[in-house]
C-alpha cells in the first residue's frame, strides 16, 4: 500500500510538471495557450491555400476564427462564410442608403465580421455580443481588434459596441429591432442557443425589423448523413420566413463538413446568386 501511495504521488508530481511546462513548450513552437470558458484555447499561425499567412483561433479542439496576418489585410475576411454574410449586409446598406443598418453579431471569436463592418461598411451599427471576456481579450491581443477600434474610431462614434453577455438573453431583451441578426456563436462543434429550434426562429423573427435578415454559420455537411443540423435549421426558419437558403463552403463537395452561411428573410432579392435556395 505504501508503494502504491508513493507511486501515485510521483505520478501526480510528474503530471503537474508537464501541465506547468505545456504553455512554455507550445510558445516555443509559436503557439499561445489560454484558458477560456469553453476550454483550452490555442492561437497560432498558418497559411491559407494561396500562401497568405493567417492567424487561427482553436477553442477546445475546434477552429473558431481566423484572420490575415499581413498589415494591409488585418480587417479583411479570411473565411468564406464571413464573406458571404458581409455581402448580404453590404447589399442591405445599398438598398437602404441614407440610414444606418443595425446589426447584431452573436459570438465574438476573433471578431472578424465586426471588424470588417467597422472598417468597410460605414452604415453598419453593430452590437457584437460575446459571453466570455477571455475571448474578447484574446481578440484584442492577437486578432487586431484594438487596432481596428483605434484606426476606425468605430467604438467611439457608436458604430461598434462590444458587449460581454449571453447573446440569446441579450437578443430577447433587445428594445429595438435589428436589420440583421448574425448567429456565429459556437461551443466546440455545437451551436449555442436554440439555433435549430422553432423557439429560436420565433425569437429571431420577433427581434428583426421589417424585411430584416437572419444569418447563421451552420457547421455541417450539406448533403448526406452529416447534414442533419442544416435540415433542422431549414425546417425551423422555413416556417417563419418567406425565403430561406444557404451558401455552402464546399459547393463541389456537399458531403464535406463546412461553415455554411445560412440566410432567412422575408425580403426579395437578398439571397446571393451562389446560394442554394431552399424556399
Amino acid at each position: 500500500m505504501t508503494e502504491l501511495i508513493c507511486a501515485l504521488l510521483v505520478l501526480t508530481v510528474v503530471c503537474t510538471a508537464i501541465l506547468a511546462l505545456m504553455p512554455w513548450a507550445l510558445r516555443r513552437r509559436g503557439v499561445e495557450l489560454r484558458r477560456t470558458k469553453f476550454g483550452l484555447t490555442l492561437i497560432f499561425e498558418s497559411e491559407n491555400l494561396d500562401g497568405t499567412p493567417v492567424r487561427l483561433l482553436n477553442v477546445n479542439g475546434t477552429f473558431q476564427s481566423g484572420c490575415y496576418v499581413p498589415d494591409d489585410l488585418h480587417f479583411e475576411l479570411a473565411c468564406e462564410y464571413h464573406r458571404a454574410m458581409a455581402g448580404v449586409i453590404e447589399g442591405l446598406a445599398r438598398r437602404d442608403a441614407g440610414r444606418p443598418v443595425r446589426v447584431m453579431v452573436m459570438g465574438g471569436g476573433g471578431y472578424s465580421l465586426p471588424k470588417y463592418l467597422a472598417a468597410y461598411v460605414p452604415a453598419a451599427r453593430t452590437d457584437a455580443v460575446e459571453v466570455d471576456p477571455a475571448i474578447t481579450a484574446i481578440a484584442r491581443e492577437f486578432f487586431f481588434l484594438d487596432e481596428c477600434l483605434e484606426k476606425t474610431g468605430a467604438e467611439k462614434d457608436g458604430r461598434l459596441r462590444l458587449v460581454n453577455d449571453d447573446a440569446w438573453a441579450f437578443l430577447r431583451a433587445a428594445a429595438e429591432p435589428y436589420d440583421v441578426i448574425v448567429n456565429d456563436a459556437f461551443s466546440g462543434k455545437r451551436p449555442l442557443g436554440p439555433l435549430t429550434s422553432a423557439e429560436g426562429a420565433r425569437v429571431v423573427r420577433s427581434r428583426l425589423a421589417e424585411n430584416g435578415v437572419y444569418l447563421a454559420n451552420v457547421r455541417c455537411a450539406c448533403t448526406g448523413r452529416g447534414a442533419g443540423p442544416l435540415r433542422e435549421v431549414e425546417g425551423a426558419f422555413g416556417r417563419e420566413f418567406a425565403h430561406v437558403g444557404y451558401v455552402p463552403e464546399w459547393p463541389d463537395e456537399p458531403e464535406k463538413p463546412g461553415n455554411n452561411a445560412f440566410i432567412a428573410t422575408d425580403a426579395e432579392g437578398v439571397l446571393p446568386a451562389d446560394a442554394v435556395v431552399v424556399k
